[in-house]
């Protein structure tokens, strides 16, 4: 209960900042950004937008790879209509697709730019079954195994931009406090619905399945990061859930009480897109690694989620689910 009041009133935690916080707020004393390259996967809309927003008013370069090319055009002009100097690169990548992966990292590396940051922020919600390309359950395949090996196909550029720079990389899992949803036995339940049986699926626990992985992604990842002595983080954030507009099926008292409430509870997108920013900028998470924040603030993740055999079986199986494409 007390919990819930502190985030509702928007109290500060150690950090200095909280629920309420902006992503403005949370980097209006951050160093600017003018040396540095960030790609932000599903900056068209919503929190990756706004993050892609933040970065590049602070002088970031940006890549935005995304599935529709011209809506990614829409976000750049926005973002250059407020910083008429930003660079902005628009790519198309789609992270459902191996192959689409593949040639996007490629398309970079031939750019010959630097990469100080890598946010892996898209993602989607399926309510009904269907399997990619690849033959992967597509919520999974979009939002950890493509960037998954996203992250793997680019993580030499990001050593070597650290080792040369000697600024520090960040990579910045977004994740969702829904992988606490999850239970059982994750492999199992990916075999499952990996191979069309629709009988077993259900789209949230799909969603939160996909969202457990990215916790455990980064968990892994930190650890091999640390064993390579690379320049280079990677941390897990829960933006918070996004005030949209609610579609009401009756009018009522209870019903509209039900409603404010529950809108009490939900974020605005500059402030969901505060904890991305806070993580992947502020000086203050220099040298944090494999961990995983919420508004702002380092906070435990699910039982499952810290499990370090699950991390590393899961890179396993993931490392031979991407290896068959190539």
């Amino acid at each position: 209960m007390l919990d819930t009041v502190k985030y509702l009133i928007g109290v500060a935690g150690p950090s200095g900042f909280g629920s309420k916080s902006t992503a403005d707020q949370v980097t209006s004393h951050c160093p600017k950004l003018h040396s540095i390259t960030a790609i932000i996967t599903g900056a068209t809309s919503g929190i990756g937008a706004e993050t892609a927003r933040v970065l590049a008013k602070r002088g970031a370069r940006l890549v935005l790879p995304a599935r529709s090319t011209k809506a990614a055009d829409d976000t750049k002009a926005r973002i250059l209509s407020e910083s008429p100097e930003s660079e902005i690169i628009v790519m198309f990548l789609d992270l459902s697709s191996f192959h689409s992966v593949r040639k996007f990292a490629a398309q970079f590396q031939s750019l010959n730019l630097p990469l100080n940051l890598l946010i892996n922020n898209a993602g989607k919600f399926s309510h009904r079954h269907a399997i990619s390309e690849d033959g992967v359950e597509m919520t999974f395949a979009t939002n950890y195994l493509g960037h998954f090996l996203l992250t793997k196909l680019l993580l030499k550029n990001m050593i070597e931009t650290a080792e040369k720079s000697g600024v520090q990389g960040r990579i910045v899992n977004v994740s969702s406090s829904i992988h606490s949803w999850f239970s059982g036995d994750p492999i199992s339940y990916l075999s499952l619905i990996n191979k069309n049986k629709s009988d077993y699926y259900d789209g949230t626990r799909a969603y939160a399945l996909s969202k457990l992985a990215n916790v455990l992604h980064t968990k892994e990842l930190a650890q091999r990061l640390e064993e390579m002595k690379a320049n280079v983080t990677v941390n897990c954030v829960h933006p918070g859930i996004v005030r949209t507009r609610l579609t009401r099926d009756r009018e009522g008292l209870i019903t509209d009480a039900v409603f404010f409430l529950a809108s009490k509870l939900l974020k605005t997108i500059p402030q969901a897109a505060a904890t991305t920013c806070y993580v992947a900028i502020h000086p203050r998470l220099a040298n944090i690694s494999g961990k995983y924040f919420s508004d702002c603030n380092e906070v435990s993740t699910s039982k499952l989620g810290f499990n370090s055999t699950e991390a590393a079986r899961l890179w396993s199986i993931s490392e031979n689910m991407v290896a068959q494409k190539i």
